[in-house]
């Protein structure tokens, strides 16, 4: 959203000799990418304060800068593009990060329309972008960019938001309890979508997975009176999320009991998947061109929330079959002859069944999977790396390479299940074997946490070899 910079600064607290009158006309923290007219905040990460590229972005076109009262501008930074904020009781408490995050609730809260926020222990990102393919259909519509889904990622959304969206679907992540109520905070979420929980950082929850759904409850916890919740009937830790709400809580599945049900699931291979959704007491056939069942829940949420939204069904039909793998989500390659999906940007364990589960339904001469180590998992990490390798084996991988730390407990319970199994240090040494080692009529999946950066494999399977 265009603010004056006057306006800005009565929103954030923020003092200075600057130009009230000029215009921002976007909003970044990162001096590389800005684009002229943007307020750079100059806040504070574990590795960098964003106050030592100030003079960066301003040479770059920012229009101006949100920093701290108590930073010491150098002599070629002149205090007429300078938005000075107090920090919250010292340096080390970030008040521009504050600032930033309290201009993006003013925005929101000037904007008025409707937010969905959606949360999940696995596949939130995708939900997010079904939830704002089918409402496009008939809205306009904000989405959340990519994982832009924690304290410095949502404000940055929130303030894209502009007078003709009519809806905004904004991405809520968490790795600590309090994060979500925090976002939500920002956000002020209407409605609410809830696709999972799954254990995904254990080692930051002493209490497990009971922690992790209280957690993602904070969600629900946030709607307003009138508020909506859609809901995962099949996990048994969302469907409780809606004691006490009646109608307001809208749950889908592949069970009975679900409003939004999914039958006669056809998983195609790499075509995708096509099923049955009943609602309402209609019926319509949907063509998902998605890896695994696990996207149909997907799906079916986007399908719940269109008809919450008076879309009709065969219109949110429709709208889903234009919906693609997202950026190292289940994206499908070709390389001499074998089929690579690409799923590098996260992992869990849930999330690596599933897509195990989805590679053994491509017709092929060999599965195999390269499993990376899946991160923040906690003291029952080895045992939860070593049920996926089991898991493998008995489901009928034929090979499997475990990459770095915990997958090597991947790779030697498949081994001890009577697969072919290798463990590697790393993503490339795992490639060079890909490289010299796949055959015509493979079928390969790659999955690991984001922090694996196991995608360096796939850049070495591309590199001929000299």
């Amino acid at each position: 959203m265009k603010l004056r910079l006057g306006r800005v600064a009565d929103w954030i607290g923020a003092e200075g000799d600057f130009a009230t009158e000029s215009e921002a006309i976007g909003y970044s923290i990162d001096s590389r990418t800005i684009s002229a007219g943007d307020l750079f905040f100059a806040v504070r990460g574990e590795r960098m304060d964003g106050h030592d590229y100030v003079e960066a972005a301003l040479g770059n076109g920012a229009v101006a800068a949100v920093v701290s009262m108590q930073w010491l501008s150098p002599a070629g930074v002149g205090s007429d593009r300078l938005l000075r904020v107090p920090d919250e009781n010292d340096y080390e408490n970030d008040g521009v990060l504050a600032a930033l995050q309290r201009l993006a609730l003013r925005v929101r809260q000037e904007w008025g329309g409707r937010v969905i926020g959606v949360t999940g222990s696995a596949g939130k990102t995708t939900t997010k972008e079904a939830v704002a393919t089918v409402l496009g259909a008939r809205f306009r519509v904000l989405k959340s960019h990519g994982n832009f889904n924690n304290g410095f990622g949502l404000p940055l959304q929130m303030l894209k938001l502009e007078p003709e969206h009519e809806v905004a679907v904004i991405e809520m992540g968490m790795n600590h309890a309090g994060e979500i109520r925090a976002l939500a905070e920002i956000a002020r979420p209407d409605w609410a979508v809830v696709s999972n929980v799954a254990p995904v950082h254990l080692e930051f929850f002493a209490d497990g997975i009971k922690g992790i759904a209280a957690a993602k409850y904070e969600l629900v916890e946030a709607l307003p009176p009138d508020g909506i919740a859609v809901l995962n009937a099949d996990d048994e830790y969302v469907r409780t999320f809606g004691h006490g709400m009646g109608s307001r809580a809208v749950f889908y599945g592949m069970g009975e009991d679900a409003e939004v049900r999914a039958t006669q699931i056809t998983e195609a291979g790499s075509e995708g998947t096509v099923f049955t959704v009943a609602a309402g007491g209609r019926r319509a056939s949907v063509q998902l061109r998605m890896l695994g069942r696990h996207n149909v829940m997907n799906a079916l949420a986007a399908i719940a929330i269109g008809l919450q939204s008076g879309i009709d069904l065969e219109a949110c039909v429709d709208a889903l079959g234009t919906l693609q793998a997202g950026d190292r989500r289940g994206e499908i390659m070709q390389w001499n002859g074998a089929t690579v999906i690409n799923d590098c940007y996260n992992s869990n364990p849930r999330a690596l069944d599933a897509m195990v589960d989805a590679l053994l339904a491509i017709p092929a001469e060999r599965h195999i999977v390269v499993a990376g180590e899946m991160l923040e998992l906690g003291p029952d990490a080895e045992t939860l790396h070593a049920a996926c390798g089991k898991r493998m084996a008995d489901r009928g991988v034929v090979l499997v390479l475990g990459v770095r730390g915990y997958a090597r407990a991947i790779a030697d319970a498949a081994h001890t299940g009577g697969v072919e199994s290798i463990f590697f240090e790393s993503p490339k040494e795992a490639g060079s074997w890909m490289r010299d080692s796949l055959r015509p009529g493979d079928a390969v999946l790659l999955k690991a946490s984001r922090g694996v950066k196991l995608e360096l494999a796939l850049d070495v399977l591309k590199t001929k070899v000299q």
